[in-house]
């Protein structure tokens, strides 16, 4: 059975906080450094690790210290863009879990820091989030779960701070504009203790939503180790996460585990039509999936004064919003659409080629991992190749797509035995 971890943010959190209670929870720090030096950024920094006290508590800080001159703001030091930021975990040979959970965080930030700044995501410049700190505190956490063997995170409410921090573009307002958007994009429980400065740090933010199951209480699970990180300010109240980590309780009634696959952030766009053409509809539908939508959908609907009409619902990353919205303004007689964002568990896919009789067909392979296994959950061929094998052979389409099928069931097979 996989062990869950509840962090419990009083002061908030950031990434050297998470580092240090997952040191305290049992990580060795020779592991962390072992595996972060295959990231290649070994000559830009040392991580040390010790006690220190805070309101008369013990626990375990882990510090970054970089090993190049910064500039006058240390903030500024290392400066990536996502790109540059992929690349070195893809490229590092880090287990499975821990590079994909990795990338899914800086590209959760880089989805918030691009809305912020109104860019799309690949052209954020990380300054905080992509120094070699950061990233090192970010690849960090996600190496010390995976060696706990964490397979649910769970968060506590998160306070939100007062005042000002320094950054790249200057003074902002605390909570900053990545970390609020990061809140949104996700819909997390938030609430003021009182305490002045910045408890989350944009890093803290993106580890959190990313791999949070949930927020709010404690589940109820048999408690096994604690792990306390220090954080660096000095604080009426003890500047401390606390890493709650055990097995789900025998007694908890909890639906069956199934391997879901990645959360990531969506935008849903809505708007209700009564007087557009039917051909015009369907011009829409392919115009809105070429600029990039994931997926169109109509459904009938009765309006006001008894009108027949349809509600037309589109799926579209959040980055690809405005491309949408101004075409549904331009293509349709809607005065009005509604935006929402949305959270929805996306399976990973790979595309698989099978040979039969008549040609070649691609399969849509979706998977997801469980336990750093890979589970394979389904599988569809093509249907435009299908199609157009069939059109072209003169074969049934229903003859061909099975055929397609028994092919990768075959091939499917022979690899699982070899």
């Amino acid at each position: 059975m996989g062990l869950i971890a509840y962090f419990d943010c009083p002061t908030g959190i950031s990434g050297d906080m998470c580092l240090g209670a997952l040191v305290s929870a049992g990580v060795p720090l020779e592991y962390l450094m072992e595996k972060l030096a295959l990231l290649g950024l070994g000559h830009e920094y040392r991580l040390a690790a010790g006690m220190v006290q805070k309101q008369g508590q013990a626990a375990t800080k882990v510090e970054v210290h970089l090993l190049t001159e910064p500039s006058s703001d240390r903030h500024h030091h290392g400066g990536r863009h996502l790109p540059e930021i992929e690349q070195l975990i893809k490229g590092a040979n880090l287990p499975a879990r821990v590079s994909r959970w990795s990338l899914a965080i800086f590209h959760q930030l880089a989805i918030a820091e691009g809305e912020v700044h109104g860019i799309e995501p690949e052209a954020v410049h990380f300054h905080e989030v992509g120094a070699t700190d950061a990233i090192v505190d970010i690849v960090g956490t996600c190496l010390g779960l995976d060696y706990l063997g964490i397979d649910k995170c769970y968060w506590s409410a998160l306070p939100t701070g007062s005042g000002t921090v320094r950054a790249a573009h200057g003074d902002l307002p605390v909570p900053v504009p990545a970390v609020l958007r990061l809140w949104e994009n996700r819909q997390v429980p938030v609430y003021d203790n009182g305490l002045t400065g910045e408890l989350v740090t944009p890093t803290g933010a993106a580890i959190a939503v990313t791999l949070a199951n949930q927020f709010g209480t404690k589940p109820p699970f048999n408690l096994q180790k604690l792990g306390l990180g220090a954080g660096s300010k000095e604080l009426p109240l003890a500047n401390i996460l606390r890493l709650w980590i055990g097995t789900e309780s025998q007694t908890a009634k909890t639906p069956k585990e199934i391997p879901f696959g990645q959360l990531e952030t969506i935008t849903v766009l809505e708007t209700q039509l009564d007087d557009l053409q039917p051909q015009a509809v369907g011009y829409l539908l392919e115009s809105l999936l070429h600029q990039g939508a994931i997926d169109v959908f109509t459904q009938a609907i009765a309006m006001k004064k008894s009108r027949p009409g349809i509600l037309l619902t589109v799926l579209c990353a959040p980055e690809n919003q405005n491309h949408c919205l101004n075409l549904l303004f331009r293509e349709t007689t809607s005065l009005g659409v509604r935006v929402r964002q949305q959270q929805r568990y996306a399976l990973e896919r790979e595309w698989q080629t099978v040979v039969i009789a008549h040609g070649s067909i691609r399969i849509k392979v979706a998977y997801s991992y469980q336990a750093g296994t890979k589970i394979i959950l389904n599988a569809h061929p093509e249907f435009v190749d299908c199609a157009a094998l069939a059109k072209a052979t003169g074969q049934p389409w229903q003859l061909i797509h099975q055929q397609a099928i028994a092919a990768w069931s075959s091939l499917s097979k022979d690899s699982a035995q070899g």
